[in-house]
C-alpha cells in the first residue's frame, strides 16, 4: 500500500496534563485537542499538524514491566528534529537525562525515559 502515514500513536500515562505540557516544552508541539476518552478517561492529543501523540489516562498508576520483554509493548517512539543540541537541553532542563547518544548515517540522536519510564528517541538528520 503506498501513500500510507503514520498518524498518531497511543500510549497510556499516570498524568496526560503533565504529560502533553513536556511534549510541548520539549518539541514545540500544541495540544490539538483533549477531553473524555474510554472507560472514564482522558486524552490529550499533542502534536503538529499532520500527526500526533495521545496521551491517555483512566486512572491506572503501576507501571508496565519493560516493553522488550512484552509481546505488544512499547519500546519507544522516535521524535525527528532539526537542532538536536536545543531539544537535548530542554530534555535537561526539564529534569530529564539524555542517554544512548549516537552518531550514526544518516544523523544523530539520543533518548530519554519520561516520568512514567517511556523511552523516546530524538533524532536530527541535518547534521
Amino acid at each position: 500500500m503506498s501513500g500510507a502515514v503514520l498518524e498518531h500513536v497511543n500510549v497510556t500515562v499516570s498524568d496526560p496534563a503533565r504529560t502533553a505540557q513536556l511534549l510541548c516544552d520539549l518539541f514545540g508541539w500544541r495540544v490539538r485537542w483533549q477531553g473524555d476518552a474510554k472507560n472514564g478517561g482522558t486524552s490529550y492529543h499533542v502534536g503538529g499538524e499532520d500527526s500526533y501523540v495521545v496521551v491517555y489516562s483512566a486512572g491506572a498508576t503501576e507501571a508496565a514491566p519493560d516493553p522488550g520483554g512484552v509481546v505488544g509493548g512499547l519500546n519507544h517512539f522516535g521524535i525527528v528534529v532539526e537542532d538536536l543540541d536545543a531539544v537535548e537541553a530542554r530534555v535537561r532542563a526539564a529534569g530529564l537525562e539524555p542517554h544512548s547518544h549516537a552518531n550514526y548515517e544518516p544523523g544523530r540522536r539520543f533518548y530519554f525515559h519520561d516520568a512514567d519510564g517511556i523511552e523516546v528517541e530524538v533524532v536530527s538528520y541535518t547534521g
